[in-house]
């Protein structure tokens, strides 16, 4: 397993395994509106972005492909997604850590917005709910979440 900085002509693969994973998994606990809100807040362009100011990472198994990536910017750890396929195999834990590692470098504190499925991944690592937010989506769906904080 490896993990890179993202580089512009990645902004592809990380765009599908952001909306692969969303898709696959989080109409299990969402409804579909909620799902829709997702995508969209997670587009090609927003990725772009991200990568272009340096702040996402990518991760691959051993054989070369693409398993899953992670956004940092300031002291939150943003768009962590493992693609179905490779999850329960390590590859979020392993972003996860990266990612602390990372901002631990330089912060005291991080900060994520947790989706329901990653939530016990959160928790496992000392992660502690702070907030509870929520928006309406398309047909008057709700989005639920939660705002989690690590300290050192």
């Amino acid at each position: 397993m490896t993990i890179k900085k993202a580089a512009y002509s990645d902004v592809q693969t990380i765009f599908d395994i952001t909306s692969s994973t969303i898709a696959k998994i989080y109409p299990r606990y969402y409804p579909s509106g909620a799902v829709k809100l997702f995508l969209d807040y997670h587009s090609e362009d927003t990725i772009a972005k991200d990568v272009a100011e340096g702040n996402v990472f990518i991760c691959f198994d051993s054989a070369g492909n693409p398993a899953g990536t992670v956004t940092i910017c300031g002291n939150e750890i943003q768009r962590l997604y493992v693609l179905p396929r490779f999850q329960g195999k390590g590859f979020g834990k392993k972003l996860l850590e990266f990612a602390e590692n990372e901002l631990f470098k330089i912060f005291d504190e991080i900060i994520v917005e947790s989706s329901l499925p990653a939530k016990g991944l959160y928790l496992k690592r000392d992660y502690i709910e702070t907030e509870y937010l929520n928006m309406e989506a398309e047909n008057g769906d709700f989005l639920c979440w939660d705002k989690m904080v690590k300290r050192k």
